[in-house]
């Protein structure tokens, strides 16, 4: 029996708000290098890929941060009771563009707030909608869902490991899982999860073995490849979900295989297992 009041929690559904944020040649510098992109940025040029994931962030003062390093809860998103928070995956409908210079207003929607029971426990997931506008017109309709869950449940311990991929892997491009790559994109999106850079946290607090990788740094190197394999065109539809933690250190893998219905890409831990998956 839960002893979450998920009626009280359901009364976020419909909460909005609206921020605007600038892309800034400084914050298209950055995204280019987090993805070892080697390319100058100029006004009016287009933004690289995936630029909106490090625009509009929570801002909060730090006497409004909760434990793990996210503002606390109960503004917009839900006061949801389970401290373990990921992504659990989305989906991204692009619709115009996205262009250094530009002012993005990022209208943002809670659509759904649904307790489930898994393997690991009673988790709680929140569907947002956000809506990002340019000067132009409306750019992209993202679906993101979170998850929360109990601490109870291990970081890593009693996991089975990241299942192998079900087909083999025609494109692949390897990277280095560094403490440095997570630390720079948590700098850019301005994330103060502190499962991405404190070791200690990570450990003793959420029973993790290392740092973990934000979920959407993964979506954004499979976004980045999906570009790249469509010879720089985006896709006007991408969805991903996460399906295991990937954790620092080491070789990891961005793969994708295209077939006649489209493009199917993973990205696979230092064992090849795999931990997120997405098609465009």
């Amino acid at each position: 029996m839960t002893d979450v009041d998920i009626d009280y929690l359901k009364s976020w559904t419909g909460r909005e708000r609206s921020i605007t944020d600038i892309i800034t040649p400084r914050l298209a510098s950055s995204l280019n290098a987090v993805l070892d992109i080697d390319k100058p940025v100029a006004a009016g040029k287009a933004a690289p890929v995936g630029i909106h994931w490090c625009l509009a962030p929570d801002i909060a003062p730090m006497s409004q941060i909760g434990p793990d390093g996210h503002p606390a809860r109960g503004n917009f998103l839900p006061p949801v009771p389970f401290p373990r928070r990921m992504w659990a995956g989305g989906d991204l409908t692009f619709t115009g563009d996205f262009r250094i210079g530009d002012e993005v207003v990022r209208r943002s929607t809670i659509e759904d707030i649904v307790l489930k029971t898994g393997r690991s426990g009673e988790m709680i997931f929140v569907t947002v909608r956000h809506r990002y506008t340019t000067p132009r017109g409306e750019a992209l309709n993202e679906r993101q869902d979170l998850v929360f869950r109990k601490l109870e449940t291990s970081g890593a311990a009693g996991q089975p490991a990241a299942a192998p991929p079900p087909q083999a892997a025609v494109h692949t491009r390897k990277i280095e899982a560094t403490s440095v790559l997570l630390f720079r994109y948590s700098a850019i999106t301005f994330n103060g999860h502190r499962i991405h850079y404190d070791e200690p946290y990570v450990k003793n607090e959420e029973n993790y073995p290392q740092l973990i990788f934000h979920g959407p740094l993964q979506a954004n190197l499979l976004l980045d490849l999906a570009t790249e394999l469509r010879n720089g065109e985006i896709p006007q539809n991408f969805a991903f979900r996460s399906v295991h933690p990937l954790f620092a250190g080491g070789r990891v893998s961005l793969n994708a295989r295209q077939q006649e219905s489209g493009t199917s890409l993973w990205m696979a831990d230092q064992a090849g297992g795999v931990t997120m998956i997405a098609n465009c």
